[in-house]
């Protein structure tokens, strides 16, 4: 997959794509359909499969202020959109210019003579331009002037109602990581580099590693049962294990993180990136009377996550 972050500059390799435009934050299951509808699109006109997306999230542009709320990173997006077969992702860097096109002048600057696009694929409440004046329907306009396909994709509804980002969110938050995955597609999954802590798992007999949350919508603070992707370097792997997010009122920490026990696994991950999928929430996290009153307690957390993790 190639990365293109410039719409001013295109290789002539890189244009004449079918892609799907969105923010594709979760890469989710309604997501996942819209980028299906333009790979059968790409398949009957001969054009490679292409994401457009914007970086940083046009949210997080207007309200950089505002409390975090990403699922996933540029680089787990990316990797996820990679392994769903995307040829070209279009990351456009969303910055005053582009936010100040109007519809009109983002079909024709960005999506004709930028990119090059023969076919584009949205999802029915897509909107874009300045003020997000333009709709699904005036799309289809240009793209009749313009000389692209525009395909409109139905939303996608699951047992509880239509599947988006919000839902996951809420599921998220709830400690209900389960259902996060009924609407995803696939585990919930937060990936980063291993960075370094205060090893008190070490010396507790539980060594972690520890990951920012940072920029990243917090799951429910507490213990989960977790799989672990190991993505490059010696240790490179698939594992399971046992998890903590929150911020360790033990040991009174403020900035939440997440630190990942891996079970029967001995080596050194720092600077390693991890990916961290998260299965079934266990348990709130709490403040113990006592250090061995937090080693049952996790010696209990690592028993269920093993028996959660085996089931089929």
């Amino acid at each position: 997959m190639r990365i293109i972050r410039d719409y001013t500059f295109v290789a002539g390799d890189d244009r004449g794509a079918s892609a799907a435009i969105g923010n594709f934050d979760g890469v989710h299951l309604g997501h996942q359909s819209v980028i299906d509808l333009a790979r059968k699109a790409g398949a009957d006109i001969g054009a490679p499969l292409g994401v457009v997306t914007f970086e940083p999230h046009p949210r997080q542009y207007f309200a950089p202020d505002a409390p975090s709320f990403r699922l996933m990173g540029r680089e787990a997006r990316a990797h996820r959109l990679e392994k769903l077969g995307v040829e070209r992702l279009y990351e456009l860097n969303f910055n005053a210019s582009l936010a100040g096109l109007s519809p009109g002048d983002f079909a024709n600057k960005v999506i004709h003579r930028g990119l090059g696009l023969r076919h584009v694929v949205v999802g029915a409440d897509f909107c874009f331009g300045k003020g997000r004046a333009g709709n699904a329907t005036d799309l289809e306009r240009f793209g009749r002037e313009l000389g692209f396909g525009v395909t409109v994709a139905r939303l996608i509804a699951g047992d509880d109602g239509e599947v988006s980002s919000t839902a996951i969110r809420n599921a998220l938050s709830e400690g209900r990581p389960r259902d996060a995955a009924a609407m995803l597609g696939h585990w919930h999954r937060i990936e980063g580099e291993v960075i370094g802590g205060e090893q008190r798992g070490r010396q507790l007999g539980y060594p972690t590693a520890n990951m920012s949350i940072d920029n990243l919508h917090p799951p429910r603070f507490g213990v989960y049962a977790v799989l672990v992707d190991v993505l490059g370097g010696p240790h490179r792997g698939s594992y399971r294990g046992a998890a903590s997010i929150g911020v360790r009122p033990m040991f009174n920490g403020e900035r939440p993180n997440l630190e990942t026990f891996i079970f029967d696994f001995s080596g050194d991950l720092y600077g390693a990136q991890l990916s961290i999928g998260l299965v079934e929430f266990l348990r709130p996290e709490e403040k113990f009377g006592s250090l061995d009153g937090l080693i049952a307690q996790m010696e209990d957390d690592c028993t269920r996550a093993r028996q959660i993790l085996a089931a089929p």
